[in-house]
């Protein structure tokens, strides 16, 4: 085992110490790609459940002051009533499939029973460079109707990354909050809102808010075996570079010594 007593060097002791600390290191990030592989997977069933279960009318699922559950988002919901555009707001800085910045259009819908649900009717563009005017937007179908959209949770700031500004223009906000509404509104409104997906707007404007996307699971589950790959690589990856250090002193020991010729007299 003598031949081994270069493992004893500073250099090759660090680098063990430097592999051995690895190892657990990579086979803990396989053990969290694959939790997120589970979350991610859990979470694209719900959401295919919940988009694919038979609509329910809108208090089924929600009320005045209910906080909508991850279990209840994406639902579809009907509600019978009319839309009531004297008391229209538009959330700013929101994105199309096209990634252009409009608004989205947030109209109240009064319920046969006199309670509010919030309806987010689409996205419209802003109109030219200002901020400040309120955007002309599409007028909704007029008398009672029944609306159907996918049932969401208020927006916040922890959820969407969007700050929640004070001090807008009149009729502009940032976050889609029930409760915010039913203190403008003086009203009962229902916690969430609904992404309306019919009756379809006329003239596909305001444009309809798409479905959600499903969370790429399987790259997770792609990087879970490439650090428990690496995880076994780095044992082999040692032994592979011990070998070829010990070959190469066994070959400089074999060479023979290449001393200079005395010079002749």
């Amino acid at each position: 085992m003598h031949r081994y007593r270069f493992l004893l060097t500073r250099q090759w002791v660090v680098l063990t110490l430097v592999a051995i600390a690895l190892i657990p290191a990579m086979i803990k990030l396989g053990f969290w790609q694959e939790h997120r592989y589970q979350e991610r997977s859990a979470r694209n069933q719900l959401v295919s459940d919940a988009l694919n279960a038979d609509p329910v009318p809108v208090e089924r699922l929600t009320s005045p002051g209910h906080t909508v559950t991850s279990g209840e988002r994406y639902h579809t919901v009907t509600a019978k009533g009319r839309f009531d555009t004297g008391h229209e707001v538009v959330v700013r800085r929101r994105t199309n499939s096209d990634d252009a910045i409009g608004y989205h259009v947030l109209t109240p819908f009064v319920l046969t029973d006199g309670k509010v649900l919030l309806v987010n009717r689409g996205w419209i563009p802003a109109n030219g460079t200002s901020q400040s005017a309120f955007p002309e937007i599409p007028a909704p179908p007029r008398g009672e109707l029944t609306v159907t959209g996918r049932l969401m949770p208020d927006e916040t700031t922890a959820a969407s990354g969007i700050k929640d500004l004070k001090g807008l223009p009149d009729r502009q906000i940032m976050l889609i909050s029930s409760a915010q509404e039913a203190r403008r509104l003086d009203a009962q409104v229902l916690g969430g809102y609904i992404a309306q997906t019919a009756p379809e707007p006329k003239g596909d404007t305001p444009e309809p808010i798409g479905p959600p996307g499903k969370e790429d699971a399987p790259l997770n589950y792609a990087y879970m075996i490439q650090w428990w790959l690496f995880a076994a690589g780095v044992p082999v990856g040692w032994w592979v570079l011990v070998r070829r250090e010990l070959r190469d002193r066994i070959e400089a020991a074999r060479r023979p010594s290449e001393d200079p010729e005395p010079a002749a007299v």
